[in-house]
């Protein structure tokens, strides 16, 4: 029998490891990989770090209902939706990673609910000073990942990439990917009777930055999502009329308060259909004709790049099978995914996700074997249905204890409470207070308890 020295060992369980994407799950994927001893490449379409929140003013080049307009793999020309007046609808002491708290510094934004600009410099910051840039290839867009032919057992991934400006194409082989792309950017729209043949301007959220072009408009914004109902306050100021077409008209008291204080901001329920003539027909039979629709109906999940032979496919933005929203299972550990979950405190639990997946890909942490983990989606799925969650939920966590019961898989500590407190605090405030809730709280008790705690205290940064 052959020894092996701890050297060899360790280096047997060091891993190849491509991540897909530099935004926020990227980002500390690549750290956490890093720190668990993996060679780790980081595949970033833009110039920048930030994923999402690396804003990107000029849409022009985007098709304005943000359908694919790549045809290699059907990606995107523009990847960030964020607006320009864009605000946190969190605090920020909620949202920084476990050891790297989101603090206000001199000179820059330093309200609690801060600008978007405010989270992208977090996110310089963070690369900064964990060196993560180094690790990153900029302009670099993957258009291929697939499984390599199998050798002695050993699945590797063919990952193909183009690099934008000069246009050269690169294949390499990891022996891991982590696909952190994101979920805000390839727009989900309903489907509407007339909606192909509607002659006037219709723009998906994806690609609105500022309010000017809809000045002295008849607008209708469907979807009274955050972002539906943010635009809309805005869009009032400078439109004639904003028509808000909801699913519900059981609405939160906070934007009962907005449409009561604006004589040209009216709520409509759902549409029924649109007509040649311009007008759009609600289904309680009322119409209005409109210059645009601006539909603020959410993002899909889409992989374009990622050739799993039917193994890992998205229906009705149901991506599966995947074992705690993370390793689909008869790919795993080689492929995975951070950053599918939505409705939950994002940071944190993408770095917990990406503890795990280091760990299991060193060795220190095992997985179930792949029919244990089938049958845990399938469970998981029949729940979801039993309680009466539209598939397109899947990933709509909003449970604190589902994601303290993921950190156990690494060890990784529970969300702490003042985190979670804060978290449902402005959440209340605001559906009481749509306009105010980012400038005035009343949860300065629990503020104080945050900034006495380890995670503020004991940073030296």
């Amino acid at each position: 029998m052959v020894s092996v020295t701890s050297s060899e060992a360790s280096r047997t369980r060091s891993k190849k490891v491509c991540v897909i994407g530099a935004g926020p799950s990227g980002l500390v994927s690549a750290r956490e990989l890093r720190k668990e001893g993996h060679k780790v490449v980081v595949m970033e379409q833009n110039d920048d770090v930030g994923g999402q929140w690396l804003y990107q003013p000029n849409v022009d080049e985007e098709d304005p209902l943000g359908r694919s307009s790549v045809p290699i793999n059907g990606a995107l020309k523009v990847h960030s939706s964020i607006y320009s007046s864009l605000r946190l609808t969190s605090p920020r002491e909620i949202m920084g990673y476990s050891d790297f708290p989101f603090l206000a510094k001199k000179g820059r934004d330093m309200r609690r609910f801060p600008g978007h600009k405010e989270l992208w410099l977090y996110l310089k910051d963070f690369s900064e000073a964990f060196g993560i840039r180094e690790m990153i290839k900029f302009n670099v867009r993957v258009e291929f990942v697939g499984e390599e032919e199998k050798r002695e057992d050993v699945r590797r991934w063919i990952v193909r990439s183009r690099e934008k400006l000069s246009g050269k194409v690169v294949e390499e082989i990891f022996d891991a990917v982590v696909v952190a792309t994101g979920h805000y950017s390839h727009p989900r729209l309903p489907s509407i009777k007339g909606m192909d043949s509607w002659k006037r301007k219709q723009v998906h959220s994806h690609v609105y930055r500022v309010p000017d072009p809809f000045r002295n408009e008849v607008v209708v914004v469907v979807g009274n999502s955050m972002s539906g109902q943010d635009i809309s306050m805005e869009l009032v100021e400078v439109a004639k009329e904003v028509h808000l077409s909801a699913k519900s008209l059981d609405i939160s008291s906070g934007l009962s308060k907005v449409i009561s204080k604006h004589q040209n901001l009216l709520l409509h329920p759902q549409i029924e259909s649109l007509a040649d003539d311009g007008r759009v027909i609600f289904v309680d039979g009322t119409w209005v004709v409109a210059d645009t629709i601006l539909y603020c109906t959410g993002y899909s999940y889409k992989f374009p790049f990622l050739e799993s032979k039917g193994t890992v496919e998205v229906d009705d933005d149901r991506v599966g099978p995947l074992f705690e929203h993370t390793f689909p299972p008869c790919l795993s550990p080689s492929l995975s995914f951070v950053g599918i979950p939505r409705k939950l405190i994002g940071f944190p639990f993408f770095e917990a996700q990406a503890k795990w997946i280091a760990q299991v890909l060193s060795g220190k942490s095992s997985l179930p074997s792949p029919d244990q983990m089938l049958q845990s989606v399938a469970d998981f799925y029949r729940s979801r249905d039993l309680a009466g969650v539209p598939k397109h939920n899947t990933h709509d966590i909003a449970d604190f204890t589902y994601c303290d019961k993921y950190g156990d898989y690494v060890g990784f500590p529970h969300l702490e409470e003042w985190r979670k407190q804060l978290c449902l605090s402005a959440l209340n405030n605001s559906q009481e207070n749509l306009e105010t809730y980012r400038d005035f709280w009343d949860d300065h008790e629990l503020l104080q308890e945050a900034l006495q705690s380890s995670h503020f205290t004991n940073f030296n940064g």
